[in-house]
């Protein structure tokens, strides 16, 4: 069982900045990939970013330049930092771990972006 909290959401306005952090509760050294999704109201999940054991990242094409994912294993965290933040990056954002063929999710968090 993998459990995940969210945090570093908020209300920011257009052109703004956010650090999104994803605390596991167990090593992530060994957790294949792990990443981000978004649902925004009214809209289904999407893939925001992910990023591998080795490094390897993708974004969606609506972040790339403008997000960046990592991973500290020392900490067992994921970090989202985000900037250049449009309103249309409104949403709630769900952290995720896929560990053996399995997905665990966070609770997500909020980010609002104001124009």
């Amino acid at each position: 069982q993998v459990q995940l909290v969210e945090s570093g959401g908020g209300l920011v306005q257009a052109g703004g900045s956010l650090r999104l952090s994803c605390a596991a509760s167990v090593n992530i050294w060994n957790i294949n990939t792990m990443g981000w999704y978004r649902q925004a109201p009214g809209k289904q999940r999407e893939p925001v970013a992910f990023i591998t054991s080795d490094g390897t990242t993708n974004y969606a094409d609506s972040v790339k330049g403008r997000f960046t994912i990592s991973r500290d294993n020392a900490k067992n965290t994921v970090s989202l930092q985000m900037s250049g933040l449009k309103p249309e990056d409104t949403a709630v954002y769900y952290c995720y771990a896929q560990p053996l063929g399995l997905t665990y999710w966070g609770q997500g968090t909020q980010v609002t972006v104001s124009s």
